[in-house]
Order: structure tokens, then sequence, then C-alpha cells
């Protein structure tokens, strides 16, 4: 099958902005410092094929043994080590996996957000999910919190059904046309979804971060809103943070077949230089700030098709790529971030910060109990103040 075959019946809503992005592209200043901001996103399901408890907890074991051994030798431009961001599905929890988690981020290696498969909701039935998701994580310590006091989370929808998104075959995965409104009023700061390559629930838009307002009778109100720029408001329900979907041939131009890369990390697809450079090239940024660039990848870490591959190989060999090549400290500083962090860096942009984007990391919404609890902020001016 060629790549048109594969992306045709869902290429048509936003293939037109990918080229619109690539013709438009705002680029950093010359000779100024392009600061990376580097983001994994793991829809991390220990229990995704209603294994074992055993099998689980072997999954878990691992990750909590063998992370921290491969992110221990890297570190970013600010002396931090890779933090993972443990996308962890409600619907699938268990309270030792939770408290593996919790350890992790304690140490310093990640934090955790809110990862929901749900099929057939009401609003009403979703709020009680989502209610009692965040207080179970939050009583483990392990999300963040707002300046008011109120627990705050990331989330991503299982079967990439953001907001009704998907009906196939007579199977709804999803049922509620106001789930942006549910997810803003039980505490969801952003939504990190997306992208979804080759499937009917990607937006309309790629390669931006959009600031979106819920139309609770309609499906998909993620597929319009306004992008997160310089000087912006925090208008809306939701910001949407998307990850790289580009073009690139991975054998170089005229070398191999070309090839959309969505940033998903497989064992089979595990990162290389040139799916770095790609996601690079992507450019997802807040509009009037190019020099900060979010990359987020993703992947389901815990199936035993991935799982051995990245901790014992994938991303060592990711991490000292990024850190060889954009981390020089003059043309390109690295910063490991969570979903968390990347969200509180975008509320700096819109604030008119500038500088480093790594004194930015707890900004607005704070780092949970695990990691150390609220942090004094940086002070913030009175015309940004909402």
């Amino acid at each position: 099958m060629s790549l048109w075959d594969k992306i045709r019946p869902y290429a048509s809503p936003w293939l037109a902005d990918y080229v619109r992005g690539r013709i438009q592209a705002e680029t950093p200043e010359t000779g100024k410092t392009v600061h990376v901001l580097f983001m994994f996103t793991d829809h991390w399901e220990p229990s995704y094929d209603e294994c074992s408890g055993e099998i689980a907890d072997t999954r878990t074991r691992e990750w909590a043994t063998l992370y921290p051994r491969a992110a221990r030798p890297h570190v970013d431009a600010d002396g931090r080590h890779p933090c993972h961001s443990f996308f962890y599905p409600y619907d699938q929890h268990r309270p030792s996996e939770l408290e593996s988690l919790a350890e992790l981020s304690a140490a310093g290696f990640g934090e955790v957000e809110v990862h929901l498969h749900h099929r057939d909701d009401t609003s009403a039935s979703l709020t009680h999910k989502l209610e009692d998701a965040v207080g179970l994580y939050r009583d483990a310590g392990c999300l963040g919190e707002t300046p008011d006091g109120r627990p705050a989370y990331g989330f991503i929808h299982g079967d990439w059904a953001l907001d009704n998104s998907r009906c196939e075959h007579g199977r709804n995965f999803c049922g509620v046309n106001d789930e942006l409104q549910v997810l803003a009023r039980t505490g969801c700061f952003a939504d990190y979804t997306f992208p979804a390559f080759d499937c009917q629930a990607q937006p309309k838009w790629v390669n931006r971060i959009l600031r979106v307002t819920d139309d609770p009778e309609q499906p998909r109100s993620y597929d319009t809103g306004v992008e997160a720029r310089v000087g912006g408001k925090p208008v809306g329900d939701l910001v949407m943070f998307s990850g790289p979907m580009v073009l690139h041939w991975p054998g170089g131009v005229g070398r191999s077949r070309p090839r959309f890369d969505d940033g998903q990390v497989t064992g089979v697809n595990l990162p290389r230089a040139d799916r770095t450079d790609a996601w690079v090239q992507a450019h997802v940024h807040v509009r009037g700030r190019p020099e900060w660039i979010f990359v987020k990848v993703h992947s389901h870490g815990c199936t035993d098709r991935n799982r051995l591959p990245l901790l014992t190989k994938g991303l060592d060999h990711m991490w000292t790529d990024l850190e060889t090549r954009y981390n020089d400290g003059e043309r390109y500083r690295l910063h490991y971030v969570t979903a968390r962090e990347a969200f509180n860096v975008l509320r700096a942009a819109e604030d008119g910060r500038t500088g480093d984007p790594g004194e930015y990391r707890d900004y607005e919404i704070a780092r949970p109990a695990c990691r150390g609890g609220r942090t004094e902020l940086p002070p913030r001016p009175l015309e940004a103040a909402r």
C-alpha cells in the first residue's frame, strides 16, 4: 500500500494545514539560541491486554528498575535527567502501579497524568470517572496544583476518541460531545492526545498548539481554535498540545520513500537521528516565540513489543542523540520537560516571558506533592494576570 493510499481516508482535512504551515513557517532570528523542549508522553498501560496481575507487575517492575538506570547518565542543559510523562489509565488502575509511579516521580524521573478509555458515557458519568481519577491520583501525590490549590492534570483520551470523535463499526469510543467542558471543569489544563496519523479522530490542523472552545452539541470541537501566541489570553476551555506530524525521507531525499512521522516511538520504529531532525523541524511552538520548540513524542511503553526495546536501548540512543546534536549551548539548548512543565512554559510564553524556558517549569501549575509540592512561582507581570 502506498503512503497516499494509507492516509487518504484521513489526510484531506489536515493536509492543507500541513502545507500552509510549511509555507508560512515562523523561524527564529539568526544567531538566536533555539531551545528544544523535549517531552515523552506515554500511554502507560501495564494491564493493556487484560493480562494477569502477575504479568502487569512484571511490566511495572521493569519500568521502575530499568528507566532510572537508563536515565541517570543523561542530563539536559539544566542538569535535569530525562523525565517521563506517564499517562496512566484510570480504567485499568491498580494501587501497586500507582505507588510505583509515585516513587519514580519522587526520584525525579517522571510525572503522572490522567489517561482514560471510556465508551458510551454521558457528561455525568464521565464527570464521575474523572473526579474519581483526580482524587485517587492526588491522594498518591501525583498531580499538579493550580495557584488556588485545586488539582490539575493533563489528559490523553484512550483510543484517540477525544470529544466523541470516533464511532467505527457500530462502536462508540466516547459518547460525550461536551467532553472538553467536562475536562476543564474537573481540572484538566491541556490535552496531549494528538496527533493520530491514520485515525479519523485526527484534528484538521497539525504542528500547532491551539486553545479550543467546546460546542457541547457537536463532536470534535477541537477542530478549530485560537493558536497559542505571545500576548494571547488563556481563552477557551482547553489547550491542545500537538506532537509532530511531518513528511520526511528516512534515508535522505531520493534514497527512500517519503513517510509521515507522527512522533510515535515503538519497538520496531525506534528513534533515529533522521526522526529526531524531523520532529524538531515540525517546529511546534507558541506563535511569536519560535526559538522555543516543543517536541512531543509518544508511545505505548508497556506493551511487550515496545517495553524492553525502549528501556534497554531505544531511550538511551534517543537521549544521547539529543544531547549530542541539540545541546551545544550556542545553537541549541535541550530541556527535558514533563507534560505539566511544557504547559507552564507555554503559559510563560503567552505572558511574554523570554530567555531560558527551563526557568518556567513551575510557572503556573505547581509540581505534584511527590516531587516536593508547590514552589515559589516567578513574579508575574500585572498586565498578564488573569
